[in-house]
C-alpha cells in the first residue's frame, strides 16, 4: 500500500490546475458533468501511458540525458500553445458552434502525455521495478487520477451553469491559462540546457 508521502505527492500534483484539468473544466463547462466523464478515460490513460515504462523501465536510461529532457518540455509547451489557440478561435464562433464541446478524449490524453506532470510522477514519486512489484501503486495512483480529475470536470460543469460566465469567457480563460502553462514549460526547458 503506498505511503502518506505518496498520496499527498500525487494529490497535490493532480490537484494543480495545468494544461489537462484546463481541458477537463472546459469539457464539463461546455458539455455538462455526465458527457464529459470519458474525458476522465483519456486522462488515466494518458498518464499510464508515461508513467508506467518510466517507473519500470526508463528511469535509470534518461539519467544524464538533458536534452532529451528539453525536447519533451518543448514538445508539450507546442501542444499546449496549439490547445490555446484551438480554443480562443472556439471562443469565436457562434453560440450553438461552441457548445458543441471542442475538447476531445484524444486532446485529453495527448495532453496528459505531454504534461510534465507525468515524468514528475513515473520518475520522482512512483516506486520503480517490475510491473508487478508497482501494481498496486499503479492501482491507488488510477484511483487518484480518477478522483482529481473528476473534481476538475465537477468545477467545469459549475462553470457552465453559472449565468455569469459565458462560454466564450470561459474558452478564453482557459487559453489564456494555456497559454501562461506554454510559456512556462518552454522557460523551464531553457534552463534545463
Amino acid at each position: 500500500m503506498p505511503d502518506s508521502f505518496f498520496v499527498f505527492a500525487v494529490l497535490a500534483l493532480l490537484s494543480t490546475p495545468g494544461p489537462t484539468n484546463t481541458l477537463l473544466t472546459v469539457g464539463a463547462a461546455t458539455r455538462g458533468l455526465r458527457a464529459s466523464l470519458p474525458l476522465l478515460l483519456g486522462e488515466l490513460f494518458g498518464y499510464l501511458a508515461v508513467v508506467v515504462p518510466l517507473a519500470t523501465v526508463a528511469a535509470s536510461l534518461l539519467e544524464g540525458r538533458p536534452v532529451l529532457a528539453v525536447a519533451l518540455r518543448l514538445a508539450a509547451a507546442g501542444w499546449v500553445l496549439f490547445l490555446a489557440i484551438r480554443l480562443w478561435r472556439v471562443s469565436t464562433v457562434q453560440k450553438s458552434e461552441a457548445s458543441s464541446a471542442p475538447v476531445t478524449v484524444g486532446q485529453v490524453f495527448l495532453t496528459t502525455v505531454l504534461n510534465p506532470k507525468a515524468p514528475i510522477i513515473g520518475l520522482v514519486i512512483m516506486p520503480h521495478g517490475s510491473l508487478g512489484d508497482i501494481a498496486p501503486a499503479l492501482g491507488f495512483f488510477s484511483l487518484l487520477v480518477l478522483a482529481a480529475g473528476t473534481g476538475f470536470l465537477i468545477l467545469g460543469s459549475l462553470v457552465g451553469r453559472a449565468s455569469v460566465l459565458s462560454p466564450r469567457l470561459v474558452y478564453r480563460v482557459a487559453a489564456g491559462c494555456l497559454v501562461v502553462f506554454s510559456l512556462g514549460l518552454a522557460g523551464s526547458a531553457s534552463g534545463l540546457v
